[in-house]
């Protein structure tokens, strides 16, 4: 098996800063826990996952239904093109998405996954009865909490969720991998280019995550706060949205930290490209995710001489090409991640690559790489209107007096 990434990037950091930076690196290291995604083995008993899940590998299971949000789905997400059967994400109980699962699975054909390590999250809690009711099959995730007592009540086979930070943890630990090999998923590539990916980015060494954080650092300490992530293929996009939560919820906080977004591209480069490329300079930093061998490919026919008998997404990776361009041109710090293919052995090596970096770019920022102590707030606040069966005018009148509270009245004036 043969990995391939390659970060490209400009205006090129000098060697100078760059160690500068892995000092900065290297003093911040021991002020919070050691990154326990690097080990690929100790959370991981593929035998339990084996054993647990045999009732549900046949092919009379041709739908997997996972409940869950955040870091207990996204890893997930970043694999599912890979999948041999069909995933149905849920991640809360927005009526659209579930009423669609409920229509188009059957509770013989069918296996639903509720994650979450507390057993608190709403979302997920929310979003049980209804297939409970209707006799669907369950296998939980969960360690403790109110999850965990319905799941109890089920009689359904639960198996531990480690008490980790959820975001990192997906790709080591049962959150990630039960499902995924639910779905068909070689998760034993998947973990082998995980694994190879740490080895090569978690040294300073020729290190292209250590070079992207870098890179994103030194623009965030010149005014830059958003990175607007353009994946050109499908099947990045969960890989892009597994960056774009590590890299919001890591480094922001302690009023520091830069906020990851994403639009599908070539799509962005008709709704979005305009501002990169004229609008306000100094806020955006953009990032184009690309794939040299994308599977599937076709070869397309066209009346237009240099289009026909191209791969459609040859095409795709030239018009991402043109975009970098257009973005040095006008002068915009501009980034492109490429890797060869999206199978499971370097889908593995760029999720590796992800949470290097955002690791590094933590202690670049001098802030706690694994917390999220704010994200809870709006939970308790949600929890308790629930509670109260508080209603919307209420809800309303509660904000308005507390902006009148917490805003000066003359915010807006110069």
């Amino acid at each position: 098996m043969s990995v391939f990434l390659n970060f490209e990037y400009y205006p090129k950091i000098d060697v100078n800063l760059l160690e500068i930076s892995k000092k900065i690196v290297l003093s911040n290291k021991s002020k919070w826990d050691p990154p326990f995604f690097t080990d690929t083995e100790s959370y991981i008993d593929m035998g339990e996952i084996q054993q647990t899940s045999k009732d549900f590998l046949g092919d009379k299971i041709k739908n997997v239904i996972v409940l869950g949000t955040g870091g207990s789905i996204q890893t997930l997400l970043a694999l599912r093109h890979l999948s041999k059967k069909k995933l149905y994400p849920i991640t809360s109980s927005r009526a659209v998405e579930l009423k669609k699962c409920l229509e188009e699975t059957k509770p013989e054909d069918s296996v639903v996954i509720p994650i979450s390590r507390g057993g608190e999250t709403l979302d997920v809690n929310s979003t049980i009865g209804i297939f409970s009711k209707n006799n669907y099959k369950f296998l939980g995730l969960s360690s403790k909490g109110t999850m965990y007592r319905m799941l109890e009540n089920i009689g359904c086979p639960i198996l531990e969720v480690p008490d980790l930070t959820g975001r990192f943890a997906g790709s080591i630990t049962n959150v990630g991998i039960l499902p995924a090999f639910l779905l068909g998923i070689d998760v034993k590539d998947f973990l082998k280019g995980l694994n190879t990916g740490y080895i090569k980015y978690m040294n300073f060494d020729d290190n292209p995550a250590l070079n992207f954080s870098v890179f994103l650092y030194n623009l965030y300490k010149k005014g830059f706060k958003l990175v607007f992530s353009m994946p050109y293929s499908l099947n990045l996009e969960g890989s892009v949205g597994l960056f774009v939560q590590e890299i919001s919820e890591s480094t922001g906080k302690e009023e520091k930290g830069l906020i990851g977004t994403y639009q599908s591209a070539p799509l962005c480069q008709h709704s979005v490209l305009e501002y990169l490329l004229g609008g306000t300079k100094g806020a955006v930093i953009p990032v184009l995710w690309t794939i040299v061998n994308e599977e599937p490919d076709l070869i397309l026919e066209s009346s237009i001489s240099y289009v026909n008998n191209q791969t459609a997404q040859t095409i795709v990776n030239y018009q991402a090409d043109a975009t970098f361009q257009a973005l040095l041109e006008q002068e915009v710090p501009s980034a492109k991640i490429t890797i060869s293919r999206s199978d499971e052995y370097n889908m593995g090596n760029l999720i590796a690559f992800i949470q290097s970096c955002v690791y590094y770019l933590c202690l670049l920022l001098d802030v706690n790489w694994s917390d999220n102590p704010k994200v809870i707030i709006g939970k308790e606040i949600g929890n308790e209107a629930l509670k109260n069966k508080s209603s919307p005018d209420l809800r309303k009148t509660t904000r308005k007096k507390l902006a009148m509270r917490v805003f000066n009245q003359k915010f807006f004036e110069e």
